[in-house]
């Protein structure tokens, strides 16, 4: 009867023992670096290696050489890159600080559809498949100021398969050409070949 109390007693005892200490160590879940992840400010997916934010994409994509902040650029860029407010194939569309985006935002222009809307491309700014830091092709901007001239725009928000309802406030566009370039005037060959097109013309003018 002893015996029998004592090896109630001992697996009393082992019942109470930590299933961590009883069971092997079990591989890291996605789930539990996530959790990791909220240990500082930084968003979880900034650690993973596929994280992009929306400056060096930018400049990947469209050749300006401008660092910081995505904020930072337009300034950056006076005196040193033209800049406007049309948009053109291959230029920066720099979008100022506003509401929950701190640091403001660059994408790259990659199709003018007509005077109120065009396809960019951009890193970090939807959330795909829960992640950040996603690049994103050809999404459509609008513009949507009162002038036509960009300053206000909406843009396309991946979760919600349409344009998002925030009028995100552009300082304009940053072109790849350096400031006070010269465009190179036309020369005589290039006039005489214009002409060509008139074969008549160019018959009785003798340029044949």
């Amino acid at each position: 009867m002893k015996g029998y109390r004592i090896a109630i007693m001992l697996g009393l005892a082992a019942g109470t023992i930590s299933p961590a200490a009883s069971c092997p160590a079990v591989a890291r879940s996605a789930i539990d670096d996530a959790l990791a992840g909220m240990d500082d400010d930084r968003p979880a997916a900034a650690k993973g290696p596929d994280y992009l934010e929306c400056v060096p994409y930018a400049r990947q994509l469209s050749g300006i050489q401008i660092f910081g902040d995505a904020h930072t650029w337009w300034n950056q860029a006076k005196g040193r890159y033209v800049t406007g407010h049309a948009p053109k194939i291959g230029a920066v569309m720099a979008m100022q600080p506003y509401a929950n985006s701190q640091l403001g935002h660059v994408a790259t222009v990659s199709k003018v559809v007509d005077s109120r809307t065009i396809l960019v491309s951009h890193a970090n700014w939807s959330p795909i498949e829960g992640q950040r830091g996603r690049i994103e092709k050809n999404v459509t901007v609008l513009d949507v100021s009162p002038a036509n001239d960009w300053s206000q725009v909406r843009v396309w928000y991946a979760p919600i398969h349409n344009l998002g309802n925030t009028r995100w406030p552009v300082s304009g566009f940053i072109y790849n050409s350096k400031a006070g370039a010269i465009t190179k005037p036309e020369t005589a060959k290039a006039k005489k070949k214009g002409r060509r097109s008139d074969p008549i013309g160019d018959i009785i003018a003798g340029y044949y």
